[in-house]
C-alpha cells in the first residue's frame, strides 16, 4: 500500500472534479503541532468506515504540511511535498521527502514501520511551520556571574519561545502520545517546559561564561536561541524531532541583593570620575547652607551650628577639593601628553621637541599655506614671495 503523485497544481480543473473522495488535514491553526485528515468530499462507497482509507482516494496536502498515512499504527508512506496524492493498495510505498530530503528518510529506515494488510487505516497531518508564542518563566531566579560587574548577580527572565518539527518521522514515533488524533503546543509545552528552563539556565550561564553583560541579555534573544539550540539538541533535535528556533526575552528582572550590587557598583563608577566627585562636594557644601537657613531656631543658629560644623569637616571637604582638583589637571596633561605632535628624526628617534635629543637634527619644517593660498615648504611663498609666518 502506498501513494502516487495525482497532482502537484493548485486546487481546480476537471481532473480534481473527477476524484469521489479526497481528505484533507483537519482544524490545524498556528499553534496546532499535529491533527488527524479528515474527509472534505465523500464518495459513493457507504460501507466504508472512518478507519478505512478507500482505494483510489485523493489525499490533499498543503504547503508546509507533513503527511502521514498510517496502517495500524505503522507508517505506511509520507510525503512532505504540497499536492494531491493517489492511495493504491497495490503500490509500494512512494515516499516523497519534499524539502525534508534525507533527515526523514534516515528517521523511516532506523525506525522501519512496515506495511501489513489494511485494517485500520489514518491519515494525519504535521505542522512544519515554526510554532511561535509558546510563553516561558522562570519560577526562581538564575545565577548569572557578571564579569563587568565582578559578582555573582540573580536574574528572573519571562518572554517567549518557538519550535518546529525538522524530523517528522520521529516526533511522530516519539512526541506524539498514543492514539492521539490532534495535539495543540499546549498539550505538551507542560512537558518540555522543565526541560526548556534547564537549558534556559545552561544557556545563560554559557553566555556569562562568553562575558556578555548581563543588562545586554534582553537584546541577544537570536544568540539565546542558539545557545539552546544546542543545549537541546540531543534532547529535542535527535530524540524527538523538534528544534528551538528563537527564544524573546520581553522582561528581565533582578532580586533585591542583585539590585543594591549593580547600583553600588554603577555609583563607584561615576565617583572615580574626579569632576562628578567635586561636582558631589560642592552639592553637599550647597545643601548644607540651605538646611542652614532654613533651621527652625532661627538662620543664625543655624549657621553658627553650620560654621562649627565645617571646622570639623572643612578640612576634609578642602582636602577632597584639591585631591578632585589635582586629579584632573593630572587628567588633562595625560591627555595634552597624549595629543602632542611627534616626529620621527632620520636616525630613527621619536621625539616631541624641535631637535632629535639623540643626534641633534632639528625638526624638520612640514608644508605651510600662505595668505595668497599658495602651500609652500620652503622659507618664502614661491607665488607672491612673502616669508614663512
Amino acid at each position: 500500500m502506498g501513494i502516487v503523485k495525482a497532482l502537484t497544481s493548485a486546487i481546480g480543473g476537471s481532473l480534481a472534479d473527477q476524484w469521489l473522495e479526497v481528505i484533507e488535514a483537519g482544524d490545524m491553526g498556528d499553534q496546532t503541532l499535529f491533527t488527524s485528515g479528515v474527509k472534505v468530499r465523500k464518495g459513493s462507497n457507504t460501507k466504508g468506515t472512518d478507519n478505512t482509507v478507500s482505494d483510489g482516494s485523493v489525499i490533499h496536502v498543503y504547503p508546509n504540511q507533513f503527511m502521514l498515512l498510517v496502517d495500524g499504527g505503522k507508517v505506511i508512506d509520507y510525503t512532505g511535498e504540497p499536492g494531491y496524492f493517489t492511495v493504491k493498495n497495490s503500490s509500494m510505498p512512494s515516499l516523497f521527502n519534499g524539502q525534508l530530503k534525507e533527515a526523514v528518510s534516515e528517521s523511516f529506515d532506523r525506525i522501519r514501520f512496515g506495511g501489513q494488510t489494511p485494517t485500520a487505516q489514518k491519515v494525519y497531518f504535521i505542522n512544519l511551520q515554526e510554532i511561535k508564542g509558546i510563553k516561558f518563566g522562570t519560577p526562581n531566579p538564575i545565577n548569572y556571574f557578571d564579569q563587568f560587574y565582578n559578582a555573582e548577580l540573580f536574574l528572573r527572565a519571562h518572554g517567549t519561545y518557538s519550535i518546529k518539527v525538522t524530523d517528522p518521522i520521529l516526533f511522530y514515533a516519539e512526541a506524539v502520545p498514543k492514539n492521539a488524533d490532534h495535539i495543540e503546543v499546549e498539550d505538551i509545552n507542560g512537558q518540555y517546559l522543565s526541560e526548556f528552563l534547564e537549558a534556559l539556565q545552561s544557556s545563560i550561564n554559557q553566555m556569562s561564561a562568553d562575558g556578555i553583560r548581563i543588562s545586554y541579555v534582553a537584546s541577544k534573544g537570536r544568540e539565546l536561541g542558539q545557545y539552546m539550540a544546542d543545549v537541546l539538541d540531543d534532547q529535542w533535535r535527535v530524540g524527538r524531532g523538534i528544534e528551538i528556533q528563537s527564544v524573546g526575552i520581553a522582561s528581565i528582572s533582578y532580586d533585591e541583593e542583585s539590585k543594591s550590587l549593580i547600583q553600588m557598583r554603577n555609583q563607584g563608577a561615576m565617583l572615580s570620575d574626579p569632576g562628578i566627585r567635586e561636582g558631589y562636594v560642592q552639592g553637599a557644601a550647597a545643601r548644607g547652607i540651605e538646611a542652614a537657613g532654613s533651621n527652625a531656631n532661627g538662620s543664625l543658629a543655624g549657621f553658627m551650628g553650620m560654621g562649627m560644623g565645617m571646622n570639623t569637616a572643612g578640612g576634609f571637604m578642602g582636602a577632597a577639593s584639591a585631591a578632585n582638583a589635582n586629579q584632573m589637571q593630572m587628567n588633562q596633561a595625560a591627555k595634552n601628553a597624549g595629543a602632542q605632535e611627534t616626529w620621527t628624526c632620520s636616525c630613527g628617534s621619536v621625539n616631541t621637541g624641535k631637535f632629535c635629543p639623540d643626534c641633534g637634527s632639528k625638526k624638520p619644517e612640514g608644508p605651510w599655506t600662505c595668505g595668497c593660498g599658495a602651500v609652500n615648504t620652503g622659507k618664502f611663498c614661491s607665488e607672491c614671495g612673502k616669508p614663512r609666518p
